[in-house]
């Protein structure tokens, strides 16, 4: 009976090495590769779906760009290569005189220069009714240069006449000559 017992136990001691060593050898490393393949899969489905959901935003996009385009216009046009402050300044003038405004002062101030875009503060002042003033601002809009109002303060006269006093803080943009070489 020994021989038989040392027989079963070498025979459980070699199949419980069998098992172990497939387990060890062979399940646990498929199990890894099934769980990678599993985490790969789940992220090319997000990454479909995160596509997909970012292509039916396109059409939006387009929309709002064509929209912004409009709304732009030809930027380009609008900043002129050349400073013209003295066209600019006549310009305002004549626009004040079209509107009947009175009291008028223009003052360029300080230029400011950077790489591809200088800029010009201009003040402007004059007294006028406020459709006058009105009118004058809806002008500015059409001019064939940009001008971006920072700051307007609007004062009633001390008699109540209907007059409006106007001072505004403006700015005019030019692009900067490079110099090609």
């Amino acid at each position: 009976m020994q021989f038989r017992e040392r027989q079963q136990i070498a025979i459980f001691v070699i199949a419980g090495a069998m098992v172990s060593g497939f387990v060890l050898f062979r399940y646990l490393p498929l199990q890894k590769r099934i769980k990678a393949v599993e985490q790969a899969r789940a992220a090319q489905t997000l990454a479909v779906a995160k596509a997909s959901a970012e292509s039916r935003q396109v059409p939006a996009l387009k929309g709002q760009l064509l929209k912004l385009q409009r709304t732009v216009g030809n930027y380009e046009a609008n900043v002129p290569r050349q400073r013209a402050l003295g066209v600019f300044l006549h310009k305002i003038a004549n626009l004040m005189n079209e509107n009947n405004l009175r009291e008028q002062l223009i003052r360029p101030g300080k230029e400011v220069e950077a790489e591809e875009l200088n800029c010009i503060p201009v003040s402007m002042q004059c007294k006028g009714s406020l459709k006058q003033i009105f009118e004058f601002f809806k002008s500015l809009q059409v001019l064939d240069r940009l001008v971006r109002i920072e700051q307007i303060k609007l004062v009633n006269d001390s008699d109540f006449s209907g007059e409006v006093g106007m001072q505004t803080e403006a700015v005019i943009y030019y692009r900067a000559e490079t110099e090609q070489g």
